[in-house]
């Protein structure tokens, strides 16, 4: 473990070894338990071919094994409406594997393979069905890593599988060369036999937390058919880092677009990870045929949407008559970090003689205060890269519906938005892919592991499509016989939390009820006594705990505690006038809610006041830290990951300080990168540091020293002012990891320390 704490020995003297030893059997059969990451679906004479891409925690490697897993779908009927996946025996781990792109035809696989280094080269590899087909090794000077997650990513096959269009890290600008006598050389050549070196150069803003050493993301073009040559596509500004990248429909005779999302970090680039308020556009650039052509000619590139301050994730229709893309412009706007969605479509010219002027069409508007049991907003993040059923003018995607994930279609002629999934379900739903107008999906519950379900379309007698969902017969993750007797033994339900101390000042929106998921053994109360409570929120604060597995918290739940996982005002898939009642109010408002939600659930009967805990991370812990602060005496133990403590010192150190003031203010007009006395008072004012007087409940903290979201120093500044008071507190610093604690050695030790924390206190 690349951990270390204050006192282990001590710790693990007053603990006994054996509950360490037994928390720790358990944890690990929940821990690694598989994921399911993305699906494709390939229609064949047959039927139709399901490739599954998995991963899996490797505490050893402190990895995650990614592994695919093939199957045959079959049609057939069966007595209990189930469908069958005719699963490979085995599945195949990718060893290695950065990425793995199936092509349109599913006849090719890419494998994408970064370097660990910065010298060795990007390997491409090419498969067919029963080999390996063509090798490509891009060497450093050509590009850096490609980039696999987050908003650049973007791997493309073109229509004709000869090309492949991707994001990839650009070169370093050139750095100035010393000779051995510390002498300028002009040619910037190395020459390592006579011990030249290499200078800093200037330095260069990276794109900041889970982005360290991410400067710069570049167009490339690969000819994966026969010579494996690279095209850095010229004419995007150095100002613009690109992602998402797709081709434009082929025609025979017109030219050929790259279209994809571009992000504007000429200023400063703030950190882009969890925040969809970075101002973006939809580009188009061309292409020729020519290679050779796109090197010495740099074609402009084109604006679609000029008019609104984001787009991203564009995706052509079947028939390529017009363009699609998501655009965040009310966060963007309005300058939370995350914030309902809206999406838009262009037309994309026949002649593909692009125009000066869009006209953008509204598909999906934003809904600031939707009615009881209604449509939210969207909250998507993302399309499936074929998101369309046969008929040409239907979207499938998932969005978050007040606690849930849905899956949706949306009937671009009529406008017609309905709910795919099953109204009456609790569960998360998340499209897969589509296979015809059938949609594979995974669906999973607090204390239910992720499922795959196929949705058979059928028809009305008036023509109005629906889905009816079936399991597959044989399941594709399988758990332990321990791990599954102990979620059987789970339940769970959706409360409504009534609002406290309602003020006129609020908009409609804000004054509805929010939401807890409430997690407990189905034998809770047989001795007439509830079980300890671990009472749970998530961090953003625009951000949602939606009603779907954790493994993490599914543990704890096993161990013999109910969880109670708010989702305060402020949280995605409410609608846009809840979530924007929180700004301005971090620290009074959410603080009030979650208190609301611990006495909504102590006055049901579902909890014991004397055995209550507190959890969460980043805002999480900034509401952790606050609730400890403001009500001292209502919980027994608590455990922060990454918290926030203090905005006044995060304000200069982390890579969003944007963050700090709008949370802090309300608004986006207050940001400074020049904090007055007057700022920095109202930062502190606003923080859990200004309550530290009053705290003293016994604290575990779980600190990342790479995390450049809420730099350590925000917790230790903390952790020692509750150490001067003589607060207990039990402090773990990971060395490696950043802001969300998530490799597996981490995860693992984080939560068998939270388990063994909650039990000394709650006296398990």
């Amino acid at each position: 473990m690349d951990s270390y704490g204050t006192g282990t020995v001590k710790e693990l003297d007053q603990t006994s070894e054996e509950e360490y030893a037994t928390q720790s059997k358990l944890i690990k059969e929940f821990i690694t338990i598989p994921t399911i990451d993305k699906a494709w679906i390939f229609n064949s004479g047959s039927g139709s071919q399901a490739m599954v891409a998995m991963s899996q925690a490797n505490l050893l490697a402190n990895k995650r094994r990614k592994f695919m897993l093939s199957g045959h779908i079959s049609k057939e009927e069966s007595s209990d409406q189930s469908v069958n996946f005719h699963w490979a025996p085995f599945p195949v781990e990718m060893t290695g594997a950065s990425a793995f792109v199936p092509s349109p035809s599913g006849l090719k696989l890419l494998v994408v393979r970064n370097p660990d280094d910065n010298e060795s080269p990007t390997k491409f590899e090419i498969w067919s069905s029963s080999q390996l087909d063509k090798e490509f090794h891009i060497p450093q000077k050509v590009h850096g890593s490609v980039y696999v997650d987050g908003w650049f990513e973007g791997i493309s096959w073109n229509s004709d599988e000869t090309r492949v269009a991707y994001v990839a890290e650009e070169p370093s600008l050139p750095k100035p060369t010393f000779d051995h006598l510390g002498y300028y050389k002009k040619d910037n050549c190395l020459d390592k036999d006579i011990g030249s070196w290499k200078g800093q150069g200037d330095w260069e803003e990276e794109w900041g937390e889970a982005y360290a050493g991410k400067k710069q993301p570049a167009l490339f073009v690969i000819d994966v058919d026969s010579s494996g040559e690279v095209e850095h596509i010229k004419g995007v500004p150095r100002s613009i880092s690109v992602g998402q990248v797709v081709w434009s429909p082929s025609c025979k005779g017109s030219a050929k677009y790259l279209v994809f999302a571009g992000w504007l970090g000429d200023k400063r680039k703030f950190g882009i990870k969890y925040c969809s308020n970075r101002p973006c556009a939809v580009y188009a650039i061309r292409l020729t045929d020519d290679p050779k052509d796109n090197a010495n000619e740099a074609f402009p590139i084109h604006n679609f949407t000029k008019s609104i301050s984001s787009g991203f994730s564009p995706r052509f229709s079947k028939d390529g008559k017009f363009l699609l893309f998501l655009s965040a412009k009310t966060a963007v706007d309005s300058g939370a970090h995350g914030a309902t969605e809206s999406l838009h479509k262009i037309n994309w010219p026949s002649d593909e003689k692009l125009p000066e002027s869009t006209d953008i069409v509204n598909v999906i508007q934003v809904v600031n205060c939707p009615d009881d049991g209604c449509f939210p907003g969207l909250y998507a993040t993302g399309l499936l890269g074929d998101p369309w059923l046969s008929d040409g003018h239907t979207l499938i995607l998932s969005s978050y519906w007040r606690s849930c994930r849905v899956i949706l279609s949306l009937n671009l002629l009529s406008g017609e938005l309905s709910r795919v999934s099953p109204n009456d379900s609790d569960y998360s739903w998340n499209v897969l892919a589509l296979d015809g107008d059938n949609i594979v999906a995974v669906s999973s519950s607090p204390v239910s592991v992720p499922e795959i379900k196929y949705g058979k379309k059928v028809l009305d007698s008036a023509g109005k499509p629906s889905w009816q969902w079936s399991k597959i017969q044989k399941p594709i993750l399988t758990c332990s016989e321990k791990v599954t007797a102990r979620l059987s033994s789970l339940q769970f339900k959706i409360l409504k939390i009534p609002i406290s101390n309602v003020s006129e000042c609020l908009t409609e929106g804000a004054k509805k009820p929010i939401e807890a998921i409430y997690v407990s053994s189905s034998k809770s109360k047989e001795n007439g006594k509830c079980d300890p409570l671990v009472v749970v929120v998530h961090g953003g604060p625009h951000s949602i705990a939606p009603c779907s597995f954790s493994k993490s918290l599914a543990y704890l739940s096993s161990i013999g505690y109910s969880l109670l996982i708010v989702n305060y005002r402020g949280s995605l898939g409410f609608g846009e006038d809840a979530l924007q009642s929180l700004p301005g109010k971090v620290g009074s408002q959410d603080v009030n809610d979650v208190l609301s939600a611990v006495d909504h659930a102590v006055e049901m009967g579902l909890a014991d006041p004397s055995r209550m805990t507190l959890l969460g991370g980043s805002h999480g812990g900034f509401l952790t830290t606050h609730l400890i602060g403001q009500a001292p005496d209502k919980f027994v133990a608590a455990a922060a990951r990454n918290p926030v403590c203090n905005l006044a010192s995060m304000v200069g150190i982390t890579d969003i300080p944007d963050w700090c003031f709008f949370e802090a203010y309300g608004d986006r007009t207050h940001y400074t990168e020049a904090p007055s006395p007057e700022d920095m008072s109202r930062l502190h004012q606003m923080s859990p540091i200004s309550h530290i007087s009053k705290v003293k409940t016994p604290t575990l903290f779980l600190l990342g020293t790479m995390d450049l979201r809420v730099p350590i120093s925000n917790g230790f500044q903390y952790v020692r002012a509750l150490k001067e008071k003589g607060v207990e507190v039990k402090v773990l610093v990971f060395p490696n990891d950043n802001h969300p604690l998530d490799r597996p050695q981490t995860d693992y030790e984080s939560f068998l320390n939270i388990a063994v924390w909650f039990n000394k206190y709650c006296k398990l």
